[in-house]
């Protein structure tokens, strides 16, 4: 029986009644059997027309006066390694940002946020480059992202969880961290994506926000790909 069969009957037995409408099943269903979850990361994506000029420039969160505080002392438990969005064939390992200029080639979460599984909000970020979160750039281009509202978010953590979110909010040019900082009324755990909306020094951010649906075991070896870095620099 595959993983995607096991998570799948995981989720249709143990889902709160509160999202087993017909709705949430029909989405939660098909956005599972559009991805392979026994496959490693996707390969790149086959080229696409992008915005002129290609954003190339990292996303680090800067804009605006508003910056993270510092997050309380993590509860013990894994970081992200792996986030997956299948409608958008993203698949990116995932690790801690960087200082400086963010990576290449895998998405990086923000230390001073929370990670799946406690209270607050889950930051992960990339550039808006081919193979990484270009497609999240794109698809907010039309109709100002509508067609990301519902669409599956799979965050997998290095203890071997997999965290299922769905995208509920496309905010574009966002200049400050409200987003992330202010959950909405019920809600303690979210996830924030972040990418870029222009070239190196763009302040404008794409921010994607996702509620989390459901929380599941996973194999280990799909939860924890090895991340290939590129320190790319600009």
């Amino acid at each position: 029986m595959s993983l995607l069969t096991r998570l799948l009957g995981r989720l249709l037995r143990r889902l709160v009644p509160a999202l087993l409408t017909a709705s949430g099943v029909t989405l939660l269903v098909a956005g599972l059997l559009s991805y392979d979850a026994t496959a490693g990361p996707s390969p790149t994506p086959p080229a696409t027309t992008s915005p002129s000029p290609a954003p190339t420039s990292g996303p680090t969160p800067s804009p605006g006066s508003t910056t993270p505080g510092p997050s309380e002392s993590p509860a013990p438990g894994g970081v992200a390694s792996r986030i997956a969005i299948p409608a958008l064939k993203i698949d990116l390992p995932v690790v801690e940002g960087p200082p400086g200029y963010p990576y290449c080639d895998v998405a990086m979460y923000l230390k001073e946020y929370s990670q799946p599984g406690r209270p607050g909000t889950t930051y992960i970020f990339a550039h808006a480059r081919k193979g990484m979160f270009l497609p999240l750039l794109e698809a907010s281009l039309r109709s100002n992202g509508k067609s990301m509202l519902g669409a599956l978010v799979l965050v997998y953590t290095t203890d071997d969880q997999l965290f299922l979110y769905e995208i509920d909010r496309v905010k574009r040019h966002a200049l400050d961290f409200s987003l992330a900082d202010e959950l909405p009324d019920g809600v303690t755990e979210q996830l924030v994506l972040q990418t870029s909306e222009g070239p190196h020094g763009t302040k404008p951010k794409l921010q994607v926000r996702a509620r989390l649906l459901y929380v599941t075991t996973a194999d280990h070896e799909l939860a924890n790909p090895e991340p290939h870095i590129d320190r790319c620099g600009f």
